[in-house]
């Protein structure tokens, strides 16, 4: 029977998974922030895209939510990754998670500037994800071989 035994260092991986988790946080205030400013009442998700061709604002909104949302989308899968990497591997683990928050804030920088297509300024962050992704791989294997 294999077993994990957590060490001292997965502290690093709990302090990344508040790092993570503060940074959708604050991507989500920047959407509720700037709703006001960019004349998006709730409950209406995004603006209407005759509305954000129109107008920078609205524009701006829009990827600002649209930054908030896909973080979302992947945020769970790149949560238990860090977490279960981080039992086996807890410096290299929470250095790739350090990696996907950097590379949000990058891409969140791009894609907010009005033009979506700089939100390739964060296509890196991926390193961070998929580099997770290995590990917990190998630790499957390990733990199915072992």
């Amino acid at each position: 029977m294999a077993s994990i035994t957590l060490t001292a260092e997965y502290g690093y991986t709990v302090a990344v998974s508040v790092v993570s988790t503060l940074l959708v946080t604050i991507l989500g205030h920047n959407v509720g922030s700037y709703r006001k400013e960019a004349g998006v009442p709730l409950p209406t998700m995004y603006a209407e895209e005759s509305e954000a061709k129109k107008d920078k604002k609205k524009m701006i909104f829009n990827c600002k939510q649209r930054v908030h949302q896909n973080t979302l989308e992947g945020f769970t899968s790149f949560m238990v990754s860090l977490m279960v990497a981080g039992a086996r591997y807890p410096v290299a683990a929470p250095a790739l998670g350090l990696i996907w928050c950097a590379g949000r804030l990058a891409y969140s920088y791009g894609y907010t500037s009005g033009d979506p297509s700089k939100r390739m300024y964060g296509a890196w962050g991926h390193i961070g994800d998929l580099g997770l992704l290995g590990l917990n791989a190998k630790m499957a294997f390990d733990l199915i071989t072992a």
